[in-house]
């Protein structure tokens, strides 16, 4: 699958500067087309130094917070609900405390460390299932709820955007915190649709009840501000957030006497192992999109989208954001290259970059989870794992864009 799109976008530039020469007479397109490679080319480690930084630094603390105990108490407080859930699990199997660490990684943003975790996660589950090769329930849900991106601390886009030099990398915050509620809401709903789960369970809606009165609450404050307002308090709430989790993972680890500076080494050195693989696939990914861009097929293809949002009578600022939308479902480094491209040519705090961010923040790569999870443990029958993890994947990008003009519209 990556393959086919990363050699497409070569295939696709490359007709496109044949056109612009021959029909065109742009002789100086081929330049640019190879000055972008190796711009892209440093770029890509520009961006590695400090993607190195930030999963070192979160992995380090995820470590303390797994050896202070607090992992394992999520796991015993969401017991009951996975119990409802996910009936088919055992109260107090491995898999539940794999899918509470699997979900606290992606909830910090760090969707490359999650992997590993996740595939646990993964192969735990497939114990329990009867078939070798069809998914069970509990796995298509635990792979859905993964594709639905849940991210309540978006490190990593906070990082992207500190590399492009944003005044304030977390303006994004409330944005991606209420698009990702959607995703995540939409994929819970079509998957207890599909599994008939009996989600007004007295047990279930004591979980889901509050959460949802919290969020509406919160949106009715939130409604009441303008979009400066708006801005203000999700950098204050970002930037708050972050600083809290910090403290409250290194006194929790401190109280239950834990080595927390041994324990952040430990972690942090699987963070630098995560990191540096991931260089030949930012590299690649980067230079591709760099050659789209410069041989004039990306802005052909938005121009044409463009005109057709104009014919709709819509605004069409958001268009520039959807390169990152159209290639997240396949391939998150595309997105990632994608993103940085975007903040690089419209501006690191221009309105197609902010929904471009928040966009990235609240999908996830449906195609390579799927591919990845169920390829792990020998499944070839999603069954309707991939209708609900698409209809989230789409929930959380009309909620991107609608949150962004609400925001910075």
């Amino acid at each position: 699958m990556l393959n086919g799109l990363w050699l497409g976008f070569f295939i696709v530039a490359a007709v496109s500067a044949m056109a612009q020469w021959l029909i065109g007479g742009n002789a100086g397109i081929f330049a640019a087309m190879v000055e972008s490679i190796f711009a892209m080319a440093k770029l890509s480690v520009e961006v590695m130094v400090l993607l190195f930084g930030t999963l070192t630094l979160w992995l380090g603390f995820l470590r303390i917070a797994e050896k202070a105990g607090i992992v394992d108490w999520l796991a015993k407080a969401l017991g009951p609900l996975f119990l409802r859930l996910m009936p088919e699990v055992p109260p107090g199997h491995p898999a539940i405390g794999l899918i509470t660490l699997n979900f606290a990684a992606n909830g910090l943003g760090l969707d490359n460390a999650a992997t590993p975790i996740g595939l646990k996660a993964m192969k735990a589950l497939q114990e329990l299932n009867p078939s070798n090769t069809i998914a069970s329930n509990a796995q298509i849900l635990f792979l859905v709820l993964n594709a639905s991106s849940l991210t309540l601390l978006p490190v990593t886009i906070f990082m992207y955007r500190a590399q492009q030099g944003a005044p304030d990398p977390t303006l994004v915050f409330l944005p991606i915190l209420l698009a990702t509620s959607c995703s995540t809401l939409v994929g819970l709903l079509s998957v207890a649709f599909m599994q008939r789960l009996r989600l007004w369970d007295p047990v279930v809606l004591a979980y889901l009840i509050p959460g949802a009165l919290a969020l509406g609450g919160f949106m009715a404050l939130l409604a009441t501000l303008s979009a400066t307002a708006l801005a203000g308090l999700s950098s204050i709430l970002g930037n708050l957030t972050l600083f809290g989790l910090i403290m409250l993972f290194l006194l929790i680890g401190a109280l239950r006497k834990v080595k927390v500076y041994e324990a952040f080494i430990e972690g942090a050195k699987e963070g630098f192992d995560v990191a540096k693989n991931l260089l030949p696939y930012l590299v690649a990914m980067l230079c591709a999109i760099g050659v789209l861009r410069a041989s004039g097929a990306l802005d052909f293809g938005l121009d044409g989208i463009r005109h057709l949002v104009e014919w709709a009578g819509w605004d069409t600022r958001f268009v520039d954001a959807l390169p990152t939308a159209m290639v997240k479902p396949f391939s998150g480094s595309a997105a990632r290259a994608m993103l940085i491209e975007t903040m690089q040519t419209s501006g690191v705090d221009s309105f197609p970059a902010l929904v471009a961010a928040t966009i990235q923040g609240s999908t996830e790569t449906t195609f390579y989870v799927l591919a990845v999870y169920f390829g792990a443990v020998g499944i070839q029958r999603a069954r309707h794992a991939v209708g609900c993890a698409l209809l989230a994947e789409l929930a959380g990008v009309i909620g991107a864009i609608f949150v962004c003009y609400w925001f910075f519209g």
